[in-house]
């Protein structure tokens, strides 16, 4: 499983984040407490945001995070009011650039920690569900990248909670008894708020955190300060609009 970090608020280095936390999203990619695996080192990106960009700039390579050089000199240097940081564990995917984490499309970014459960045998009827446009804009050979893409299909853009609805109901009909669960946690943005989305089949969904704080509310796999008291988990099952004033969560109908 992968670990993932976020922030929406004033402007912050990146580096506030990803490297210099005691349990940054750094020390995560090497030693991950609540994680499957402790080592996440398939890859990493990061996704951020600039007043007056359409898009979102995206830097991801295939290094573990700790051995890209050039890492701590970004996030020194780039500041966002709006960013997504991702390292990478594999879950049965190539590494390779164009699996690593964040996906973007316009101006949403989307990063994803979990698994679509039997996806080696529902994949060619969940890419048909694309449109020819998305189809042709699909780059990987991950589940993430697709259930990004399936869910701009089912129309993000003006609707997120229906389209994260619409697309875990499709998957749930494809299901069969035998396959492995479905568990998705994911965090995607617009550039003005952050989603965060928690699912699983199983009841046995990725954590996700949040620390509301006085410039902003940053995001993550597992709590930046040990001991810190402040962060709360997402609820499960729940779409949650996060904005630099804290957390908003919209259950989903159909799993609550």
């Amino acid at each position: 499983m992968c670990r993932l970090a976020a922030w929406i608020g004033a402007p912050a280095p990146l580096e506030k984040i990803v490297i210099d936390p005691t349990h940054s999203l750094l020390t995560q990619s090497q030693d991950a407490a609540e994680a499957k695996l402790s080592v996440n080192g398939d890859g990493f990106g990061i996704a951020w945001y600039q007043d007056g960009e359409a898009q979102p700039g995206l830097y991801r390579d295939v290094l573990p995070a700790w051995s890209d050089g050039n890492l701590p000199s970004l996030c020194r240097m780039i500041r966002s009011k709006v960013f997504l940081a991702h390292v990478r564990a594999s879950t049965g995917a190539e590494t390779s650039r164009l699996n690593c984490h964040p996906f973007s499309y316009g101006r949403w970014s989307f990063m994803h920690n979990g698994q679509i459960g039997g996806f080696s045998r529902m994949r060619r009827k969940l890419e048909a569900s694309l449109s020819d446009a998305l189809y042709e804009r699909r780059r990987g050979s991950t589940d993430s990248e697709l259930l990004f893409l399936m869910m701009v299909n089912e129309g993000l853009e003006r609707d997120p909670n229906g389209a994260v609805l619409r697309v875990l109901d499709r998957i749930r009909a494809e299901r069969v008894s035998g396959d492995k669960p479905d568990r998705i946690t994911c965090v995607m943005s617009d550039g003005e708020k952050i989603y965060a989305l928690r699912h699983a089949s199983d009841g046995r969904a990725p954590t996700l955190y949040y620390k509301e704080g006085a410039t902003g509310t940053v995001l993550a796999s597992e709590p930046l300060e040990a001991g810190e008291p402040d962060w709360r988990a997402f609820e499960c099952d729940a779409l949650s609009v996060v904005t630099k004033n804290g957390a908003q969560v919209e259950h989903l109908r159909a799993c609550a």
